[in-house]
């Protein structure tokens, strides 16, 4: 798969974690796993670029004696996961054209 386009799902499965909830990183990379592999040196930088593009805010609270970074999605970070959304209809019109669907649903 492309680095630049799994680049940006992985950005929206990021942001979809967070919809519900703020979550911490190993709480993201847990809730991920059942669909795809995330590591923590994948998933950080993703969360600090998310996080300079204003798509989550960071924060901290004491766990267990230790500060743990959770992170909350914004407004920003709902909308991109809302255009990513919208726009999801044509890539996959143009998954069907580069299988050949349309070319064999036209015949």
């Amino acid at each position: 798969m492309d680095v630049q386009l799994k680049r940006g799902i992985l950005e929206i499965c990021v942001l979809a974690a967070m919809r519900e909830e703020d979550a911490y990183g190993y709480k993201i990379i847990k809730d991920l796993s059942s669909f795809m592999e995330v590591s923590e040196s994948t998933l950080y930088p993703i969360l600090k670029r998310l996080e300079q593009s204003g798509c989550v805010t960071e924060y901290s609270v004491e766990h267990n004696g230790r500060l743990r970074k959770y992170y909350r999605i914004t407004e920003t970070g709902h909308d991109r996961i809302s255009e990513f959304l919208n726009d999801w209809d044509s890539v996959m019109r143009a998954y069907r054209f580069i299988r050949g669907d349309e070319m064999n649903d036209k015949k």
